[in-house]
């Protein structure tokens, strides 16, 4: 997609958006696979599927509602994506990003991102929750890529705190305020949909990678671009040690996503309401 062209089509969908709303929101949140629950905590303002936007990419993945929720939470206004895209579902890395770069044009400067994660780290379990500190781009691609637009943010983007430590320390009190276990490690993700193999998982943990996934990162870098602030949480929804290696499936990964959903809920709404 040509670079004015992308601009068009944010303007357009920008407008129509704000045709709908009463109050520009001012955080974020990209809910992942089994994550939704949190939208029963919110006050709902309206309540869009994707499907009606203009430009707006559809959810193609099981557990993904793909629905824009304005409403407050906490006391914020916010804005909640109740479900993704994904490279794998053979989207560009514009259209991955896309809402990220509406968000923006709302109004949002903080963004919450989650996600379903594989544990690579015998020392982080399933069912848990770990706070991203730093990530590995292994999907192969860049959403940065191609023609440039100063409008947008630097090109070079700065990518030495791509979650912001402030948010991380915020998140650890509140973790220990509430009795909520909180990990905190490196998210590596790639393009997918087939889960990796064993010798994959050997290669991730070498390299550094506490949580394998296939999203957030695209959504990060736009982020940090565009000078939003991040906070990234990875749900542990099945551990991925290759000499323990179990087969796994969809079903399984949103089972144990529910587990922890209501602790992620509790950080999530204290969170909010500190920032």
């Amino acid at each position: 997609m040509e670079i004015n062209e992308l601009k068009s089509r944010i303007q357009e969908t920008v407008a129509f958006l704000n045709n709908k709303i009463t109050a520009s929101p001012e955080i974020g949140v990209i809910l992942g696979t089994g994550l939704g629950g949190i939208v029963k905590d919110i006050e709902p303002e309206q309540v869009i599927d994707y499907s009606e936007i203009p430009n707006f990419p559809v959810s193609t993945v099981e557990s993904h509602k793909g629905k824009l929720i304005f409403g407050k939470l906490s006391g914020k206004n916010v804005v909640v994506m109740q479900g993704r895209f994904h490279y794998y579902e053979g989207y560009t890395m514009q259209e991955i990003t896309f809402p990220v770069r509406v968000m923006k044009y709302l109004g949002v400067n903080n963004l919450i991102i989650s996600n379903a994660g594989g544990s690579l780290n015998p020392y982080f379990p399933k069912g848990n929750i770990m706070i991203i500190d730093d990530h590995i781009n292994l999907i192969g691609d860049n959403p940065l890529i191609g023609k440039h637009d100063d409008s947008f943010g630097p090109r070079f983007v700065d990518m030495s705190e791509p979650y912001d430590k402030k948010f991380i320390e915020i998140a650890e009190k509140i973790g220990l305020e509430k009795g909520i276990k909180l990990y905190k490690g490196v998210y590596a993700a790639m393009s997918g949909p087939s889960l990796e193999t064993r010798a994959e998982y050997r290669f991730l943990r070498t390299i550094g990678a506490d949580v394998i996934g296939m999203s957030t990162i695209p959504e990060n870098i736009v982020a940090r671009q565009m000078g939003l602030r991040v906070f990234g949480i990875s749900v542990l929804t099945d551990e991925c040690y290759p000499d323990s290696l179990q087969a796994v499936d969809i079903h399984e990964i949103i089972e144990t996503a529910a587990i922890a959903e209501p602790h992620l809920i509790t950080l999530i709404k204290e969170f909010v309401a500190k920032i």
